[in-house]
């Protein structure tokens, strides 16, 4: 669909930013999403022309910032926001609010946690990072060395403190596993990490 969008000002561009999509917001999953409904993900039912109701998930966006370009239909935007949240669905969104449509004209991501394009190399120069520095976002806990064997073993263990997921290290400070929340109280391993020296069959 196609919308006149030539009566709108930077003024209302800005006021439904700071009104409407800052901070704590609710978004609807496009259909073109990697989610999943059903057992099915999102993007396989729309290649079949099927659309399905999506519930509103919550994403936080820390930061939106919006300046004009020589094109006053075109706006240059930075957005910094939780996991999980879809910038394109944030510019629809913007559209909406303000009375028609708008889209995407280009998307680069700039950063993904604490990594920037500042680490970032090409392939052919590509770095290999620890697993420990490869997680460092995610809390890190240390455990005992009777722990660490259950760790080791895959077994559900009490849960640490936040929602995790954690980054469970020895006390040596090398990572054995990713472990993420079962319930209230306990939590599961995501992923194990072969011990060092180990073999795979």
């Amino acid at each position: 669909a196609s919308h006149d969008m030539s009566h709108v000002t930077f003024a209302q561009v800005r006021d439904a930013i700071d009104s409407h999509l800052t901070g704590p917001i609710l978004q609807v999953p496009p259909m073109v999403s990697a989610l999943k409904v059903g057992g099915r993900r999102l993007h396989e039912l729309a290649r079949e022309g099927i659309e399905v109701e999506r519930a509103p998930r919550p994403v936080t966006v820390h930061r939106f910032l919006v300046e004009e370009t020589d094109d006053p239909l075109v706006y240059r935007i930075q957005v910094t926001c939780s996991s999980g949240t879809y910038v394109r669905t944030i510019a629809a969104d913007l559209g909406r609010l303000l009375g028609g449509g708008a889209h995407l004209r280009s998307l680069r991501r700039t950063a993904c946690g604490s990594f920037d394009e500042a680490q970032a190399n090409v392939a052919d120069r590509a770095v290999l990072l620890s697993p420990v520095l490869a997680m460092r976002d995610y809390p890190a806990v240390s455990v005992t060395d009777d722990v660490a064997a259950m760790v080791r073993n895959g077994r559900i263990l009490a849960s640490w403190e936040g929602e995790g997921p954690w980054a469970v290290c020895d006390l040596a400070g090398d990572l054995l596993a990713m472990y993420e929340r079962v319930d209230e109280h306990r939590a599961k391993p995501a992923v194990v990490l072969p011990a060092s020296g180990a073999v795979a069959d």
